[in-house]
């Protein structure tokens, strides 16, 4: 009888490395899948091949995602202007592309069994589940939170696990756990989970404060209908733009951060992060859109953002919702066109200077400076605007009654 075959998403790093023998000696034939969402050189994809061959896959699959995740993450969020929490800015949603890619090799390869290297005390366990869940009929299969239920400590078994097999493991992968893509990246576990302060060597996209740059840097981006198309008037795709701003932004420590909030699961989680680029993309689309849309737009749709950044992290980015909200958020960007002039320097990112064609301007008045009303109209209009507020003084605080 043949072996059942199982497709493993899988990044090369101790988790997944261990999920490749542990899923053979359960019975399975092992078809390992990269998916590669950025922040991979060519050196480091065939590493990862030779890792998962090495560790004795049948097969390895790899498939480049990183324009993928620019227009079905980037983009919306961008649009929508929001962190999760008001602080962590989603380096977590590249798993969906992770989990549809993973179903289509399952569904190539004629297999129902999908596996992942998710531990059982962690978020992306629900991201991974929901969303194979919401892609059809699936055996998920889960080694990490397998034996979690036998081991108390899980990294050194699965150090000591493969060691035994003669596979050796990274310095690295005995301290953090990290991710990296596109988005930026994400390092937990040591000195970060113990809420202490994180050692200097934690930090791969954004410079030490020590090692800023003396000058400052000014650039210049370029929005259409709300994507960011040119840096400095060079037009990029998507993929160009977020490694070019990952890298001039990220000499300068911006889109460094501790976030420490609350997971899905209802534990308190503390990891750092790095997003130089995410962090430029969100404050000049931002500023641009500021002016663009109407005082209501402005005023709605962080109600909207918000609600699909909390879905994206809370693992229902397939939900009909979330795809629902995600099509609100094109809806306002019809007039986001324009460039935003950024000044950096010393861990700061200020805007400078916007330019757009669809800049909310009025010709017939200037905030604070001049207007084509008069005295009376303005007299008239704080009248009506405050009546409740008077009604109310004069009610309560002017010896009325309503009795």
């Amino acid at each position: 009888m043949s072996q059942k075959k199982v497709v493993l998403a899988f990044s090369g790093g101790l988790d997944t490395s261990f999920c490749v023998p542990y899923l053979m000696d359960k019975g399975y034939e092992v078809h390992t899948l990269f998916v590669n969402t950025g922040g991979v050189g060519d050196d480091k994809c065939l590493h990862i091949k030779e890792r998962a061959l090495q560790l004795g896959a049948k097969q390895h699959w790899q498939v480049d995602a990183q324009q993928m995740l620019w227009n079905e993450i980037v983009t919306p969020l961008v649009w929508g202007n929001s962190k999760y929490q008001g602080q962590y800015p989603l380096l977590c949603a590249d798993r969906y592309l992770i989990v549809r890619e993973s179903i289509k090799l399952c569904q190539q390869l004629g297999t129902n069994a999908v596996a992942h290297g998710c531990t059982g005390m962690g978020n992306d366990q629900v991201r991974f589940d929901i969303s194979i869940k919401a892609l059809g009929d699936y055996k998920i299969l889960s080694p990490i939170r397998d034996i979690q239920q036998q081991v108390k400590d899980v990294r050194q078994y699965e150090i000591e696990y493969l060691m035994q097999k003669g596979f050796e493991t990274s310095l690295e992968h005995k301290k953090y756990s990290i991710n990296e893509n596109l988005l930026g990246v994400t390092i937990s576990g040591s000195e970060i989970d113990q809420w202490q302060e994180p050692q200097d060597d934690t930090y791969f996209l954004t410079n030490h404060y020590q090692d800023f740059p003396k000058e400052p840097l000014k650039l210049t981006i370029e929005f259409k209908q709300g994507e960011a198309v040119a840096i400095n008037g060079e037009f990029k795709t998507g993929v160009e733009i977020m490694q070019s701003l990952n890298q001039k932004l990220g000499e300068y420590g911006v889109g460094r951060g501790i976030y420490t909030g609350d997971t899905v699961i209802g534990l308190k989680g503390r990891i750092v992060f790095e997003a130089p680029a995410l962090f430029g993309l969100l404050k000049a689309h931002q500023a641009l859109e500021e002016v663009v849309l109407t005082q209501q737009q402005n005023q709605f749709k962080p109600v909207v953002s918000d609600k699909w950044t909390e879905l994206v992290y809370k693992g229902f980015y397939f939900d009909p919702l979330c795809q629902g909200l995600h099509q609100f958020l094109a809806s306002t960007q019809q007039y986001v066109n324009g460039t935003v002039e950024l000044l950096v320097y010393s861990g700061q990112l200020q805007i400078i200077a916007i330019n757009s064609p669809s800049l909310l301007v009025s010709k017939e008045a200037s905030y604070a400076q001049t207007a084509s009303w008069g005295i009376e109209q303005a007299e008239g209009f704080i009248k009506l605007f405050s009546h409740s507020t008077a009604t109310w003084a004069q009610v309560n605080l002017q010896g009325g009654s309503n009795e």
